[in-house]
């Protein structure tokens, strides 16, 4: 299968400060990776990366189209979708002002699935039930589905998302987890990053561990599961 993201010595930067170093990593087409590591590790720097946030050298390609000094604006209108770890989501409109904000065509006539409102709705129902509600009232957990519904709704190929189970209640996170599922099945490729493994664990296909502003791990559930050195080192606190 061919690559859906390419990344090759990726290296990011904050004023002086570099943060990844000659990174490298791949995303393929329709599967789930969560990007692991330890707070301060790159892992929110390495999204921002990918959607033009940040200052780069190095190669960032998507299908066939180089990244490298696009705006974000562009970014998203090539099929990636980000939802950040604080949601950004418009607190004065109501959740289907919201989502009808993020509603874009597919870029590709050949796209196997055309996401629509009902469909956001169909994912997360409360959301439905709230529909008209403005969005600066829901609840930690509804704003995090409003987030990710509305991300759906410009029809991506690869959604990037940043720590979207922190301080939500384990009901809530339940339903993130069968989102992430149905998404994928929808022919949508994830990264996401995520510090609790054992939540990871239930949904990703691939493991990619970031540590010292590089990938020091990429392998599947039983490699990493295995290999207690590793996750002494790169993981645990």
């Amino acid at each position: 299968m061919t690559n859906l993201l390419t990344i090759q010595n990726l290296s990011t930067y904050y004023a002086q400060s570099q943060v990844l170093h000659r990174l490298n990593l791949e995303i393929k087409s329709s599967e789930i990776v969560a990007l692991l590591g330890r707070n301060g590790a790159g892992r929110s720097t390495c999204l921002k990366a990918i959607m033009g946030m940040v200052r780069t050298e190095g190669q960032i390609q998507y299908r066939d189209q180089s990244l490298i000094g696009l705006p974000s604006f562009k970014i998203a209108q090539l099929g990636i979708a980000y939802v950040p770890e604080d949601r950004a989501i418009f607190a004065g409109l109501t959740v289907e002002q919201n989502l009808k904000l993020g509603i874009k065509p597919p870029l590709r006539a050949e796209s196997a699935w055309v996401w629509r409102l009902d469909d956001a709705y169909a994912l997360f129902p409360i959301l439905f039930e709230r529909r008209a509600v403005a969005a600066e009232v829901l609840s930690g957990g509804e704003q995090q589905m409003l987030a990710l519904a509305r991300s759906l709704l410009g029809n991506p190929d690869l959604l990037l998302v940043d720590e979207p189970t922190e301080g939500l209640a384990p009901q809530v996170i339940a339903q993130l987890l069968d989102f992430f599922v149905s998404v994928k099945q929808r022919g949508v490729a994830i990264l996401l990053v995520e510090q609790k493994l054992e939540l990871a664990k239930q949904i990703a296909d691939r493991f990619l561990i970031l540590g010292n502003g590089n990938i020091v791990f990429d392998g599947r559930w039983g490699e990493l599961i295995e290999n207690q050195s590793l996750r002494q080192e790169w993981l645990e606190i």
